[in-house]
């Protein structure tokens, strides 16, 4: 874990580029040993048989679709996930509070799953806030993908006003950003792709 001021200095990062730009991404927001940890868990060391296609929609109205979006995820349950996973959430709760104190967010808690993008899939441009459930706030991602090279592919890329933003899956990093403001989407890589992907919310987790 890094130092009280190591991480203040995180969470003031995330704060204004939340604030000024809509999102953040910042380097080393898990060492190379939390990566690793993670990696070693059951969880992603038996990813071909935990891991689920992912679905397009929420509820009733959730449906695979390829053609849309080719991840495999398996949700965490905080309450009883292996200890790496433990000192994520420790992790994104303190940054929780400090939103909430910087930028009055009134966020709550976290929802989050791990994500395999097999070499070549994708996910098409979209918003993450639900049409019928606006209770996402930020979007986090934090990379699990060790040596990645940027010819490998396999970016998130944010859809801003003016531009584009590309961040490449480097193992450690951080990305959020706007669930409600900003489309994104995930292009194709000649690789898997890891990643814990997850959703700030402005209600507590238990009511999600």
């Amino acid at each position: 874990m890094p130092s009280a001021a190591e991480f203040e200095f995180v969470q003031k990062a995330v704060a204004d580029g939340l604030a000024d730009n809509g999102y953040a991404v910042i380097e080393h927001f898990l060492s190379a040993e939390e990566v690793h940890a993670i990696l070693d868990t059951d969880e992603f060391r038996d990813r071909k048989l935990l891991f689920r296609k992912a679905g397009v929609g929420k509820q009733q109205e959730k449906q695979v679709n390829e053609g849309i979006r080719g991840d495999h995820i398996y949700w965490l349950d905080p309450s009883h996930a292996s200890q790496p996973f433990v000192l994520y959430f420790q992790k994104i709760r303190k940054l929780i509070h400090y939103l909430n104190q910087e930028l009055f967010l009134s966020l709550k808690e976290a929802e989050i799953h791990l994500t395999a993008y097999p070499a070549g899939t994708f996910y098409k441009r979209h918003l993450d806030q639900f049409r019928k459930d606006d209770h996402r706030r930020i979007s986090i991602l934090c990379y699990l993908n060790d040596n990645w090279k940027e010819s490998e592919g396999g970016q998130l890329r944010l859809f801003l006003p003016d531009a584009t933003k590309d961040i490449f899956p480097i193992s450690g990093r951080l990305a959020c950003f706007r669930s409600d403001q900003i489309e994104h989407e995930v292009l194709p890589a000649t690789r898997e792709r890891l990643s814990l992907t997850g959703w700030i919310l402005d209600r507590p987790l238990d009511i999600v």
